[in-house]
């Protein structure tokens, strides 16, 4: 049996220069697309505060509002913020005012409107860099401890795309299953839980003995993505990472981490999602009445 005849789906063989010929199904594959840019007209709107963040409540997104929310709880009233819904399901992140902001196209994306002229900030690292510099929290001065901080923030950053675009997107929202992508990201997502687990059988956080950036961009997603999102935790056997699962523990009981998990998803139980965020009091109401907002 040749190569090609074993190839899927079966005879395929890449050609000397790929060319978009087909458009899958999935969650994502129909609006997927090889140019960058604006698709549509449509501006973001602004709200009262200096800090303007359009994003949505995925692993990324919640990155930024945990912090935003840390900030506030150590006593920044400057970190006030407006959390607009971006929601990439529906395409929003390809309007013109979005990608004025981010022309990458990817959600979360930062103004702050306290500088002249305003400040654009995208990518979620950036962003959590830019709001722990301008505030003088979660990013050690020391430059032993800040070292190990950014160590661990580009890992995330670097480990991110195995444990969405990989593992998640082909387990939970390819079109059809592949046994060897899935398998191929299954092992690179255990070895990263691995790498975390060891290290942290050793240290309270990630940058050792302070709560960091590091920490709060590790947490959606390993393992709470695998957790949440793409629910693949049996699948990967999350259970067996215990110095792990002590540290997510840990840190999901951090009030500040409990608001700002929530802000721009758009589903789940009552309490557990809220749409926009425009004041402090739209999250006070949310987790008193525990209703849906």
């Amino acid at each position: 049996m040749s190569n090609s005849q074993q190839n899927q789906p079966a005879g395929y063989v890449p050609p000397k220069v790929w060319s978009q010929k087909n458009t899958y199904g999935g969650a994502f594959g129909s609006m997927n697309s090889p140019v960058s840019g604006a698709r549509f007209d449509h501006a973001l709107p602004i709200g009262k505060h200096p800090l303007q963040l359009y994003s949505q409540g995925t692993p990324n997104g919640q990155k930024v509002t945990i912090l935003l929310e840390e900030l506030l709880a150590a006593g920044h009233a400057d970190a006030e913020y407006d959390a607009w819904l971006i929601d990439i399901f529906k395409g929003d992140q390809f309007g013109s005012g979005f990608t004025a902001i981010n022309p990458n196209s990817k959600i979360p994306a930062l103004v702050d409107r306290s500088t002249d002229p305003v400040t654009n900030v995208f990518e979620s690292g950036s962003i959590l860099v830019y709001l722990a510099e301008k505030f003088g929290e979660f990013l050690p001065a020391e430059p032993r401890a800040r070292t190990q901080t950014f160590n661990w923030l580009m890992w995330q950053m670097g480990t991110a795309p195995f444990v969405g675009g990989g593992l998640g997107h082909f387990y939970a929202y390819a079109p059809f299953k592949i046994e060897y992508a899935i398998d191929r990201y299954a092992m690179e997502v255990k070895r990263q839980l691995h790498v975390l687990d060891t290290h942290l059988a050793h240290h309270e956080f990630l940058a050792g003995d302070q709560y960091t950036i590091a920490d709060m961009a590790v947490w959606p997603w390993q393992p709470g993505s695998l957790y949440g999102v793409y629910n693949t935790h049996e699948f990967v056997g999350v259970e067996e990472y215990q110095h792990l699962l002590r540290w997510y523990r840990a840190i999901a009981a951090r009030p500040a981490v409990a608001r700002g998990r929530v802000v721009n998803r758009t589903s789940g139980g009552p309490g557990e999602f809220l749409r926009e965020r425009h004041d402090a009091a739209d999250l006070d109401a949310l987790f008193r009445s525990g209703d849906v907002a």
